[in-house]
């Protein structure tokens, strides 16, 4: 059983430590217009990074001129608007994190095939459609936090958290000189014993082997 729960607590860990391509999947939408401000449907919109296991994903433009592209890996996009006789609108520099929802929208002229119009810049990194506000902690800002690496002390940067081991308060482990001691986090007047560790929506840190 002391193997058991050391194997999952490796694991846990190990899910901490994981990039958070692994965690989080960002979206963006927006809408495409012509030059006079109409809707234009049938628009080619292709997100591009190296990010993606298959590098490009596409959407078209919806009747109302809409599109939307989910479940995106943290990463730099360029995305690209496309549609025959008008010409080609390319967004680049644009930096997804979280699981934020990014608006992203384009306006179209008339143009020759091969004219692309070529829009370098930072995108508003301001969800519209959510009041959750998120923050992704990537492999950099992990190693230069004065921290523990389990996931109970990175938790406990929250605003809030509380950390607790057998029921006992205990502080936040700075730079580790606790040790990896496993504690329970405890937020907004929860007990020790609500909290739920998952991986990819399982329960881990609950599992008891199956009755005889």
């Amino acid at each position: 059983m002391r193997g058991v729960c050391k194997s999952l607590a490796a694991a846990a860990l190990a899910v901490v430590l994981l990039p958070a391509v692994v965690h989080a999947q960002a979206t963006l939408a927006g809408v495409v217009k012509d030059a006079s401000g109409a809707v234009l449907p049938g628009v080619t919109v292709e997100a591009a990074s190296p990010a993606l296991i298959e590098k490009v994903r596409s959407v078209a433009t919806d009747g109302a001129g809409q599109y939307r592209i989910e479940n995106l890996r943290p990463g730099a996009y360029v995305v690209t608007f496309t549609l025959p006789g008008f010409s080609t609108v390319k967004r680049e520099g644009i930096e997804l994190s979280g699981s934020a929802t990014v608006t992203i929208n384009a306006d179209l002229r008339l143009g020759q095939l091969e004219e692309t119009v070529t829009v370098t810049g930072e995108a508003p990194l301001v969800d519209t459609k959510s009041t959750t506000t998120q923050r992704v902690m990537n492999q950099e800002m992990l190693q230069s936090t004065p921290t523990g690496r389990l996931y109970s002390d990175l938790g406990a940067l929250v605003p809030g958290i509380k950390l607790s081991s057998g029921g006992v308060g205990q502080t936040q482990n700075v730079g580790g000189a606790l040790g990896d001691t496993q504690s329970n986090m405890m937020i907004h007047g929860s007990k020790a014993v609500d909290m739920r560790v998952m991986q990819n929506g399982l329960p881990t840190a609950t599992l008891r082997p199956a009755a005889a």
